[in-house]
């Protein structure tokens, strides 16, 4: 639509706006027409019309089977279109015209803003499948005919309501057709199911739905005033009431056809099942999280005893070793952390990385400094628990065997992710590898760990290589990245 507006009109961005949020809106009158709507806009010479959208109604046959958005048709083609434009009034055809053996029945309808036409609604219903109608088809013509004038008129839609089309009811959801004073003039079996879900026992015709919706509630006092009125259609609004076994969502249209409230239109739909589906995930999310918690205090206190058994050592060898180990636990629980404060089992793992980075740069306070450069993004928890694991250990065997004691240095993570493809390096300016090394041989338990992670959990590649500068040491790490 934008493209086509700015390309054939003179529209301004307000009046974009404007189409956009009727475009938004006119499923329903589609539906409770039971007809196609194709928007029709003047060109910018006004010689002719551009169509700019279409909506094909879900409650009835369609009256084009193609695509009749980017058309442009002269002026004087289609007479009705002009009418409409010209005197800003709904103007229909006496005779249906015949397309490719079907009859069918052509309105137009001026889309009036702040005083002017923009533009007009052609509105096509399909007579091949025409019968008696029945009480509700009876009360869809006429709240579709209401809503046309009040496009006509440029008072709906509503700017003050903000409405979720993909979530708000529909027609064929459940309708239900006040008078001016709130009383049920009529109620589809599907609005009346849900009131009986809701705990109704009687007919809703003839109630008044505000007060009846209100009683429903379980709630008392204050709320009953506002929910009455939110409930008698006083105003464009969407809104939801439980009681009894049951939720539902409703959405009321004021009706004023001529500039007068004459009634309203209320939607509404049984969310119920949504609603309890929607809780269960909540109370899983809930105590999902609180296992990561659990599981992060218990690596802790892990963490803990091991700290506690390594002072009592009087070995040097057992006591770094302990440490080690403390540190490995470590970088599990800051992932388990990280775990418990998010709704689902993805990670930020920037955070991550500078954590383990600040835990493992404690091996040599003041003489090493460590950094990050790129960014992992967020990664999924079966990659950010191993992965931590592996970096815990090439940062302290950085830390450890690149610099000797009394050396100072840098130790640097550096990042890059692509589509597919997570690269990692981590390099030192420290001391080098020996001569004859051989990452994919070491015995060293921490590379031992990390080829064992990278390789066989993570499915990506591990090299130890020197330094491209020739000082220090380079680790490169590829990871493909999970669907």
């Amino acid at each position: 639509m934008n493209d086509l507006v700015r390309e054939h009109t003179d529209l301004d961005r307000s009046d974009l706006e404007w189409l956009h949020l009727l475009v938004s809106e006119w499923q329903l009158l589609s539906d409770l027409s039971f007809a196609d709507l194709v928007l029709w806009v003047p060109t910018r010479d006004g010689s002719r019309y551009v169509s700019v959208a279409q909506m094909r109604p879900n409650t009835g046959p369609t009256s084009y089977q193609d695509d009749m958005v980017g058309h442009l048709v002269p002026r004087g083609r289609r007479p009705l279109l002009d009418v409409a434009l010209d005197e800003g009034r709904i103007v229909r055809e006496g005779d249906p015209e015949w397309r490719e053996e079907v009859p069918v029945r052509v309105e137009s309808i001026p889309v009036r803003r702040d005083g002017r036409v923009l533009g007009v609604i052609a509105r096509n219903t399909n007579l091949l499948t025409v019968r008696t109608p029945s009480r509700l088809e009876l009360t869809y013509l006429q709240s579709a005919s209401d809503l046309a004038q009040m496009i006509a008129a440029g008072t709906f839609p509503s700017p003050d309501e903000h409405v979720d089309m993909d979530a708000s009811p529909r027609a064929g959801d459940g309708l239900i057709r006040l008078d001016a004073e709130g009383v049920v003039q009529y109620a589809s079996p599907n609005a009346l199911s849900a009131y009986h879900r809701l705990g109704l026992a009687a007919d809703l015709v003839g109630l008044h739905l505000g007060r009846i919706t209100a009683d429903l509630a379980p709630e008392r006092g204050p709320v009953d005033e506002a929910l009455v009125k939110l409930a008698s259609g006083w105003a464009p609004r969407e809104f939801e009431v439980e009681g009894g076994d049951g939720v539902i969502q409703l959405r009321a249209i004021p009706l004023k056809p001529k500039g007068v409230h004459t009634g309203s239109l209320v939607l509404l739909r049984d969310v119920t099942e949504l609603r309890r589906r929607e809780r269960e995930l909540i109370t899983k999310d809930a105590t999902i999280r609180e296992i990561h918690h659990r599981v992060k205090n218990n690596l802790q206190t892990v963490a803990a005893l091991l700290r506690l058994q390594a002072r009592r050592l009087d070995s040097d060898p057992a006591r770094a070793a302990l440490e080690e180990a403390v540190r490995r636990v470590g970088s599990i629980a800051i992932v388990h952390e990280t775990l418990s404060q998010t709704l689902d089992e993805m990670v930020e793992f920037d955070e991550i990385a500078d954590r383990v980075l600040a835990m493992v740069a404690e091996i040599s306070p003041g003489r090493v400094a460590t950094r990050r450069t790129g960014k992992f993004g967020i990664l999924t928890a079966e990659t950010a628990t191993p992965l931590s694991m592996v970096l815990t250990e090439l940062l302290q065997n950085a830390l450890e065997h690149g610099f000797g004691p009394g050396e100072s240095g840098t130790v640097e993570v550096s990042v890059t992710r692509g589509r597919e493809l997570v690269t990692v390096a981590v390099q030192d300016d420290g001391r080098g590898l020996p001569p004859g090394f051989d990452a994919q041989k070491a015995g060293n338990l921490g590379l031992q760990i990390v080829r064992t992670l990278v390789v066989g959990e993570l499915g990506g590649t591990f090299d130890m290589l020197p330094a491209p500068d020739g000082t220090g040491t380079r680790v490169l790490l590829e990871l493909p990245l999970g669907s």
